[in-house]
């Protein structure tokens, strides 16, 4: 309260998280403990504490900070603003930023609620190297509700983001330009993405991962406006895909360049999942009139994908579909151990393909254009 800070959910608590931002950022690692009702201060922690709503207008909490680690600890609760004029000078078009903060955690049992208000993404990571995330509540984001970007050697765990299934644009996790990121043991249920992998991304492990409602675990969109996109090394293990619109997706618009490569998804229960597989290199965000009559000249390289472990039911009768360019064909794919069966009980799922190239062993249904 020495900060200004009221944690009725009504007036607007930023001032005060701005200056006790500013304190906790120039503690060193021998300063003495200094504590104030609302916020714990301690060498390198700074305490949200319970039983309290913040109401936080658009919010950067910028480093490099004097102390080598900061721990962050939400047990309250943060909630975005539902008036349009809440929403002025939103940086980066986010709600909430951390960014350049080296070995940044941030966790706890409480809830950041973005409230669906209107279009901006609502917890932003940026250049965090070192970044630990675990436990928190993320509802109703008014966009993506966790966008990762330039995090290396960061862990993210144990997260329930939830959203409504009719929610636009309101991806669980979005990652740019990161590498060496685990993501584990976390519940996503959104209107969009589980989990988007973009560009300049690699090394990044996905396991325990329950995903649905949502679209699904995608890599990409790649290669949109003619990017030049690069992924590779992407691990997806153990994800559970239940009642979601897609399973392990990757999209890629026309005329990109670049390549994903070295993608592996395995270990995937599926329950009543729309289109279980899927390589769409045909990716026009709705717009297919557009992809329809541009002219394609180049894509992104899609090459060494590996699905093993799929065992489950489809709600289209499309299990697998391999879209691919025409101009650069999908190589190196590779299916094995794979049992997708209609949700209607029956056997009447097939698997479509264009210029795709690789092996198949014990595939039902079975895909043409892989050879034994």
């Amino acid at each position: 309260m020495d900060y200004g800070a009221v944690g009725d959910g009504v007036q607007d608590d930023s001032p005060a998280f701005s200056k006790a931002w500013a304190d906790v950022c120039a503690v060193t690692g021998d300063t003495p403990t200094l504590t104030v009702p609302v916020f714990q201060l301690g060498a390198q922690t700074l305490t949200i504490p319970t039983g309290k709503t913040f109401l936080l207008t658009p919010i950067a909490f910028n480093g490099p900070c004097k102390s080598s680690s900061i721990h962050v600890e939400i047990q309250g609760k943060l909630v975005a603003p539902d008036k349009r004029d809440k929403w002025k000078k939103c940086e980066a078009n986010c709600w909430i930023v951390f960014a350049s903060i080296e070995n940044l955690i941030v966790e706890g049992s409480g809830e950041i609620n973005g409230k669906g208000s209107i279009w901006w993404q609502a917890l932003c990571l940026a250049n965090c190297n070192g970044l630990e995330l675990k436990g928190l509540t993320h509802v109703d984001s008014p966009k993506c509700h966790i966008s990762i970007s330039g995090c290396n050697n960061s862990i993210i765990s144990n997260l329930h983001i939830l959203a409504p299934e009719n929610s636009l644009n309101t991806d669980g996790i979005d990652i740019v330009s990161s590498s060496h990121l685990h993501i584990s043991d976390s519940i996503i249920q959104t209107g969009d993405d589980c989990i988007a992998i973009g560009s300049e991304t690699s090394w990044i492990n996905i396991t325990g991962i329950t995903c649905g409602p949502g679209h699904g675990i995608s890599i990409g969109s790649l290669g949109k406006d003619g990017e030049i996109a690069r992924v590779e090394e992407i691990h997806v293990r153990n994800c559970t895909f239940n009642g979601s619109l897609n399973g392990a997706r990757i999209k890629t618009w026309q005329g990109g360049k670049g390549y994903a490569r070295n993608i592996i998804f395995e270990e995937i229960p599926l329950i009543d999942v729309g289109n279980p597989i899927i390589i769409d290199q045909y990716y026009c965000n709705g717009d297919h009139t557009k992809c329809a009559t541009s002219a394609e000249k180049s894509a992104v390289a899609v090459t060494g994908v590996s699905y093993r472990g799929f065992h489950g039911t489809s709600t289209t009768s499309a299990a697998i579909s391999l879209n691919c360019s025409n101009t650069v064909a999908c190589t190196g794919i590779v299916m094995e151990s794979i049992d997708i069966k209609s949700s209607n009980g029956s056997n009447d799922t097939f698997a479509f393909c264009i210029n795709a190239h690789g092996k198949q062993s014990g595939v039902s249904p079975q895909v043409p254009c892989l050879t034994p």
